[in-house]
């Protein structure tokens, strides 16, 4: 019989909770939410004329939960409309409702003891062969399910997404030692086909891949911060987009995910690994213990390590002051190597040229970017078989535009190397045995197809091709490319689909994309059953090339601009 998804309960309706039973719903699958019965009525709740027997009350959090989700920005639903898919429900009442998920899904409190006790409540509840998971942040997979059948160990496993579920395309699926392949492998192709979800597998080990790599970042950057004598606003304008992070960067993406949170998921990395050097550097900074007990927890209440102050001349974003736990005025960050690699094409380049740089920009980046590569390298194959695990996980998980080892490359591995053997560090055997065969990059091209390092084999592994995911540089450079320009290709996807790929600067619309739309168009009538329009920038399209259009004008070239204006126009009617 195969097996099929038609419908999912989620246990616990928090921001994670909610946001996986949005997703499910965007992807049209009926789903039950269920949370804990609240334990007393709110003068709200009173004023209501409410019971403690009403479904308003009793449903409280998962009817909160779901609002939440309608209220979210970025938006966690397609549409509004899809939260009808989503019925309210609580523990005391409602477990019943399990026994028609073929999913349960558990996001409640990261408490292994809490956890194990609502399992063994579904374990009398769900129908055999019902698939369950955790979305716990890194506690142990067995360890939940330890004191479980075997036949729910069998159906048990990891399912951590990222926050939002609906944005972040990562999802970590762990195994636990009984789980059934057939399982592992039909959650792959779900999650993948189904929810459109980038699938890494990780090993049962604290934190898994994303945490763990991404903890131990966090944690370097503001341990060197401290001892360095660098400001908030300095360290967030070297890790953001100057080294292919999200503009978040680190502080503004700590407040977000909340300091509390990321306190946890720092001592469970340190309450359990046994090795003492490693445990050290999981130790939680003094500065974010002292923000938690003072209630900085981030963006939930409205401060941590910045803080929106309202002014005379209205409001202003402030940032903390660690040395005073007092907030000022964002003070101007200027380092020449910041201005430098903001003129610079590709993030290779700049990376290599920031990281090289002496300046005070150039020493943070090396020194917290040298730990990661170095631990990443170390944690192969405790935590993930190979390198493309690891980097995919960052990638998908934390937004990484490269991850660790692709970074390595872009800095040039041997030439990093020699300049981290020249500082003292201890270069992981792997790394040192890659070398040593004569290998220099961790990722290679051969035949057109994109290749990894792998360790265990000491050579390169082709990257595995996914039938539904498609990579334009890759058609590229098979010779499926049709025609190009400056500012577009038209690309042949194969089955009678070609694709039109924007890829000028910010994917701005030019005079060479129109004339390629208006090409496309007749081609694929010609040639084709269908177009696609897609492409892999970080912006689908901007909209018109504003600066041409005001060059233009300040040119008093009216003639010009009309007829750009009319080539668009019709371009965009034939495409319609």
């Amino acid at each position: 019989m195969k097996r099929k998804i038609r419908k999912v309960a989620v246990l616990g309706a928090g921001v994670m909770g909610s946001g996986i039973a949005a997703h499910l719903a965007n992807a049209d699958i009926p789903t039950c939410l269920l949370d804990i019965v609240p334990k007393e009525l709110s003068e709200e709740d009173v004023k209501k004329g409410l019971t403690k027997e009403s479904p308003a009350f009793r449903n409280k959090f998962a009817l909160m939960g779901i609002e939440n989700a309608l209220k979210a920005r970025p938006a966690a639903f397609y549409v509004p409309e899809d939260a009808r898919l989503i019925t309210p429900g609580n523990f005391d009442d409602h477990m019943h409702w399990l026994q028609e998920a073929d999913w349960i899904i558990e996001v409640v409190m990261e408490n292994l003891e809490i956890k194990k006790g609502l399992f063994k409540k579904v374990e009398e509840v769900r129908k055999p062969g019902a698939i369950v998971s955790t979305n716990t942040l890194g506690i142990s997979i067995d360890a939940m399910s330890e004191e479980l059948s075997e036949e729910f160990r069998e159906h048990f496993l990891g399912t951590h997404f990222f926050n939002p579920p609906r944005y972040m395309r990562l999802i970590e699926l762990i195994e636990g030692k009984s789980t059934k392949k057939e399982i592992l492998s039909f959650m792959t192709d779900f999650c993948e086909w189904r929810l459109g979800k980038g699938v890494v597998f990780a090993k049962d080990t604290p934190n898994f891949i994303a945490n763990r790599i991404g903890a131990y970042g966090i944690i370097t950057v503001m341990r060197t911060m401290v001892e360095d004598g660098y400001t908030v606003e300095e360290v967030d304008a070297i890790t953001g987009p100057a080294m292919g992070r999200p503009k978040s960067a680190t502080f503004r993406t700590a407040d977000l995910v909340g300091l509390d949170v990321f306190a946890h998921v720092a001592k469970n990395v340190y309450d359990n690994i046994e090795d003492e050097n490693e445990k050290k550097e999981f130790v939680v900074p003094e500065l974010i213990t002292k923000m938690v007990e003072m209630g900085l927890l981030g963006e939930k209440v409205k401060q941590g390590f910045y803080k929106k102050v309202k002014t005379e001349e209205g409001s202003e974003i402030y940032s903390l002051d660690y040395n005073t736990m007092d907030y000022i005025p964002c003070r101007k960050v200027d380092f020449p190597s910041l201005k430098d690699i903001k003129r610079m094409e590709g993030l290779a380049k700049k990376l290599k040229t920031l990281v090289y740089c002496e300046d005070r920009a150039g020493q943070f980046a090396w020194k917290v970017m040298k730990d990661v590569l170095l631990y990443s390298a170390r944690r192969i194959p405790e935590i993930a078989d190979d390198i493309l695990k690891i980097d995919e996980a960052m990638k998908w998980g934390f937004n990484w535009e490269l991850g660790p080892f692709a970074t390595w490359d872009a800095i040039g591995v041997k030439e990093s190397v020699e300049r981290m053997e020249k500082e003292g560090e201890e270069i992981p055997e792997n790394v040192k045995q890659m070398l040593l065969s004569g290998k220099e990059r961790f990722y290679e091209k051969k035949d057109g197809k994109s290749c990894y390092f792998d360790f265990k084999k000491s050579d390169y592994e082709e990257i595995e091709e996914k039938s539904q995911i498609i990579i334009l540089p890759s058609l590229k450079e098979r010779e499926k490319l049709i025609k190009s320009n400056s500012e577009a290709s038209l690309i042949d996807l194969g089955d009678g689909v070609a694709c039109l790929e924007f890829h000028s600067p910010i994917n701005s619309i030019g005079a060479e994309l129109t004339d390629m739309m208006s090409y496309s168009v007749g081609e694929v009538e010609e040639n084709f059953e269908g177009l696609l329009i897609g492409n892999h920038g970080r912006n689908f399209c901007v909209g018109a090339n504003l600066m041409l259009l005001l060059m233009g004008a300040q040119s008093q070239q009216w003639e010009q601009i009309r007829f750009m204006v009319q080539q668009l126009q019709g371009a965009l009617m034939r495409l319609k």
